[in-house]
């Protein structure tokens, strides 16, 4: 079993998608605001089929270095697969589902790590919320 941490294993996870022919891989650093994982691996698939496929090829390969998944969810349907793989949590969506739910809303804090092979992802901005200013108490009239 090859030691592996958690970036190398996400990068590995969005490789893997991207060679199933996933849209819009996506990793995210969540370390900081969860302690639940460290990174979210997201990808996207154009049907309930390939997004099957995308989980078993991402199974295979991690598979072969001594990683295997905690636990899969999803994959019967195949319209959102959740793999965990403790440290890293990937999530397998097919466009429309990845539209509804919007992971990277949800998650927009969060550092995006480039994935070779998919165009730089610019970090959103996040646009502070605007301060209501207090009216200044009106003056009495004498």
């Amino acid at each position: 079993m090859i030691a592996r941490t958690a970036r190398s294993t996400a990068l590995a996870i969005a490789r893997a998608m991207l060679d199933k022919k996933a849209t819009d891989a996506l990793i995210l650093k969540v370390a900081p605001m969860s302690t639940v994982a460290d990174y979210l691996v997201i990808g996207s698939a154009d049907s309930d089929r390939q997004a099957s496929a995308i989980v078993d090829h991402i199974d295979g390969i991690l598979s072969r270095s001594g990683s295997r998944p905690l636990s899969i969810e999803g994959k019967r349907s195949s319209q959102w697969v959740l793999m965990d793989f403790g440290d890293v949590i990937v999530h397998i969506f097919r466009q429309d589902v990845r539209k509804h739910y919007a992971l990277e809303r949800l998650w927009a804090d969060a550092k995006r790590i480039a994935v070779p092979g998919e165009p730089r992802v610019a970090q959103p901005a996040v646009t502070p919320r605007p301060v209501k200013q207090k009216k200044a108490p009106a003056k009495a009239k004498a």
